[in-house]
């Protein structure tokens, strides 16, 4: 079984695998534009945290992880405590590359739909930097998720626009 990382678990899985891959999911946008009440905000100040926003143009690349069945039931009763403010189990073909032939497995993802509670929806770039600069919670500060998200990313030679200019945009640590 596979799961496939687009947010947080690029960097913080929380769970054994037996394999991690670079991975590309066709269809969806990675979006800063889900609010996070319960791990980067609080319920009223929620956090801002990325979502798989579908366009069918785009290709969003992540982190693949392979699991190991015997544990599969362990790991998704993990994941879903973890994912519960408002995502939702989605199973999406999972790619090598955007220039790939076929899709080299099917792996399952979490996804914050537009019509979940705790969706915030779109914001410019600047607005939503400074949204995450001043949102903190349980998991800490907002900025340092946006910061390792953006590190994580690099380290993957993946290049998100998005994510890249939120970085850049935040405040320098204090």
């Amino acid at each position: 079984m596979w799961i496939f990382a687009y947010g947080s678990l690029i960097f913080r899985p929380s769970f054994d695998y037996l394999e991690k891959r670079r991975a590309f999911v066709s269809g969806w946008m990675r979006r800063f534009w889900q609010g996070s009440p319960d791990h980067r905000g609080t319920p009223e100040v929620p956090g801002r945290v990325v979502t798989l926003i579908a366009d069918e143009k785009a290709w969003c690349g992540g982190s693949a992880y392979r699991i190991d069945p015997a544990h599969a039931d362990t790991v998704l009763a993990a994941l879903d405590s973890r994912e519960q403010a408002g995502f939702e189990r989605h199973h999406l073909h999972l790619w090598d590359s955007p220039d790939g032939t076929a899709p080299f497995a099917q792996g399952l993802t979490y996804v914050a739909p537009m019509t979940n509670p705790h969706f915030l929806g779109p914001l410019d770039e600047p607005s939503i930097a400074a949204w995450i600069d001043r949102s903190h919670g349980p998991s800490g500060p907002n900025a340092d998720y946006a910061r390792a998200l953006d590190v994580a990313l690099r380290e993957l030679a993946i290049d998100d626009p998005h994510v890249e200019t939120i970085a850049r945009l935040l405040a320098p640590r204090r």
